[in-house]
């Protein structure tokens, strides 16, 4: 039977996030106390990255007889569980505490992990049970809530981190591995291939650049990584369309490629800086079905864009000589470039094409612009 959109319209996002667990499935937890001050950042970041790839005859014949175990091997070392308390959790029936679970990836080993941002969002205390099995007070260097990725620190030296694969060396039918700890179980690792890659428009991030994934992703998965046959990290486990809550075969990570540029941004800076023209903008197409470009529906008071002109029903076609194809690429061209850039809009108001001159501002927190 061939399923239209308002059958899956029906299915509802469920971000694979944290699950509730009682206290007692700590075995310790004993530097859960006051935060403390967050950790300097004058050390150098060391990223472990994939050499070129093996041939294929090679990789068939290594994995005959071993499957995946390697890469599952290599992968699951640097995979760790998170778990978080908030100012809104709630004690449990047997008046234990109730804490919320997710995973997330050693980038380095200095004890930086990559995780998503709904993991820790909202948290009032972290902590992180290593591979070791070492639990330890973890520390929020940022968060970027417009990718649903989050940098933490633990005061740990020589963790093992993941290799990151090579950005865009992933391809649809490639096997790939997820790897956390979903509903708590412990971890887990599950097989399935790249079903889709560069999904957007879902309406789960900002910025959506999605790998769609049948390997199973669960609750208390979110945060993990999802890697490939070398155990090298290819996107880091974000989101499930699900009726139930559990997984049903189409799963979404973030590539490592934009998990990596706003890692490295929060690492060195403590937030993401992208540029921003203070517009709300639709597609043109919706009008015309061979129209391009995007229709400024609302101009943020106060503004670049107001500041510059730009007025409501103007329709955007062009950004530095660079085609503005809808609304979505209006904003990810702008993120790109740095605030305080000058760019060129090409313009259509009244059907007169005109310039307008921009100096972008720089991009809200989403808690930031809802004010």
């Amino acid at each position: 039977m061939k399923a239209n959109w308002n059958t899956l319209h029906r299915l509802w996002m469920l971000l694979a996030q944290a699950v509730t667990v009682g206290a007692g499935l700590l075995i310790a937890w004993h530097a859960f106390g006051p935060a403390s001050p967050p950790p300097a950042r004058n050390d150098v970041v060391t990223i472990h990255e994939a050499a070129g790839s093996t041939s294929l005859a090679s990789t068939i014949l290594g994995r005959r007889d071993t499957g995946y175990r390697s890469a599952a091997r290599k992968a699951s070392a640097s995979v760790v569980n998170i778990y978080t308390r908030s100012a809104s959790s709630r004690r449990s029936r047997r008046g234990q505490d109730s804490l919320s679970l997710g995973s997330g990836v050693i980038v380095a080993a200095q004890g930086y992990i990559l995780t998503n941002n709904h993991v820790v969002d909202g948290a009032t205390e972290i902590a992180v049970m290593l591979p070791s099995g070492k639990v330890a007070d973890a520390q929020l260097l940022g968060r970027d809530p417009d990718t649903d990725l989050a940098v933490l620190k633990v005061d740990a030296t020589d963790l093992p981190p993941i290799t990151f694969a090579e950005p865009g060396s992933v391809q649809v039918g490639d096997i790939v591995l997820a790897v956390g700890d979903p509903f708590g179980v412990g971890q887990t690792v599950t097989q399935g291939i790249v079903s889709a890659t560069g999904r957007n428009r879902l309406g789960i991030n900002t910025f959506e650049n999605f790998i769609q994934t049948d390997a199973a992703i669960n609750p208390g998965n979110s945060g993990g990584a999802l890697v490939d046959i070398d155990g090298n990290l290819v996107g880091i486990n974000a989101a499930i369309f699900s009726e139930s809550g559990g997984s049903q075969g189409i799963g979404f990570a973030i590539p490592v490629s934009l998990a990596r540029e706003v890692m490295d941004q929060i690492i060195a800076h403590g937030r993401v800086e992208r540029g921003w023209i203070g517009v709300v903008a639709r597609d043109a197409k919706h009008g015309a079905e061979d129209a391009a470009g995007a229709v400024v529906e609302k101009v943020q008071r106060g503004g670049p864009g107001e500041r510059a002109g730009l007025r409501v029903g103007d329709t955007v076609t062009a950004m530095n000589g660079k085609g503005i194809a809808d609304a979505t690429a209006l904003i990810n061209e702008t993120a790109m470039l740095a605030p305080g850039s000058r760019v060129e809009f090409k313009v259509t108001r009244h059907g007169v094409p005109m310039a307008v001159a921009v100096e972008l501002g720089r991009r809200p927190m989403p808690a930031e612009r809802r004010r």
